[in-house]
């Protein structure tokens, strides 16, 4: 069993940056890819970021792209999603989660979830 915690979700301006960080309990987080999803009121959780067991390879959604950065660091455990220039339709709650399949778009593949971490950009 797997547990995320999630985590660095808050109040920005349009155009700041946040740092959401993902903490795994256990250790099998190295063996997971990892995602980042996000739920924007009234809709259903989409698709942001996903990152290889061993970092060698990236994924994300257009919108993003270029602003938002997926991470990793399986020594601590930790994977981080850096966002920039954020957007108001950025806001949303973020969650991280786990998956075996590579490059998943698709929260019915992931394993393990947090509890997410709120973010909302004003504009």
């Amino acid at each position: 069993q797997v547990q995320l915690v999630e985590s660095g979700g808050g109040l920005v301006q349009a155009g700041g940056s946040l740092r959401l960080s993902c903490a795994a309990s256990g250790r099998t987080f190295s063996s997971y890819n990892m995602g980042w999803f996000r739920q924007a009121p009234g809709k259903e959780r989409e698709f942001v970021a996903v990152i290889s067991s061993s970092a060698s390879s990236t994924y994300y959604k257009d919108s993003v792209k270029g602003r938002f950065t997926i991470s990793r660091d399986n020594a601590k455990n930790t994977g981080y999603l850096q966002m920039s220039s954020l957007k108001p339709e950025d806001t949303a709650v973020y969650y991280c989660g786990l998956t075996l399949y590579s490059s998943s778009e698709n929260r019915a593949q992931y394993r393990y979830w947090g509890q997410g971490t709120r973010v909302t950009v004003s504009s």
